[in-house]
């Protein structure tokens, strides 16, 4: 139980201290979140877990079909703000389009015999 108590304090703090950062200096914010501490963090509690690397390497393997959906949200939220839609609602579909985009890719991928 501790142990899970350590993994959450430690990915909240993180998301806090970026977001933090991001208020103060958009670009350092931006960077941080650019880096894919999440992912990072994630294989590092696979590893920790599971002591093998297998379940890391796999994990790793399937990020790299998902990243390019994943712009879909990054692409469509500056644009609906810009168009003068609320924070919410442009946020809501710009999420909405990127799992849309992700299962999209998954499908397209498995018709090509790649399965996620």
């Amino acid at each position: 139980m501790a142990y899970y108590i350590i993994k959450l304090v430690i990915t909240s703090l993180l998301i806090v201290l970026i977001s933090e950062i991001g208020k103060r200096y958009s670009l350092v914010g931006a960077l941080l979140a650019a880096i894919p501490l999440v992912s990072i963090l994630a294989m590092t509690w696979m590893y920790i877990d599971t002591q093998s690397s297998d379940s890391a390497v796999e994990f790793s393997k399937r990020i790299v079909w998902l990243i390019a959906p994943s712009m879909t949200m990054f692409i469509a939220f500056p644009i609906l703000i810009k168009k003068g839609m609320g924070f919410f609602p442009s946020m809501f579909i710009s999420v909405s389009l990127t799992i849309f985009a992700y299962y999209s890719v998954i499908f397209i991928l498995e018709k090509f015999g790649i399965k996620l």
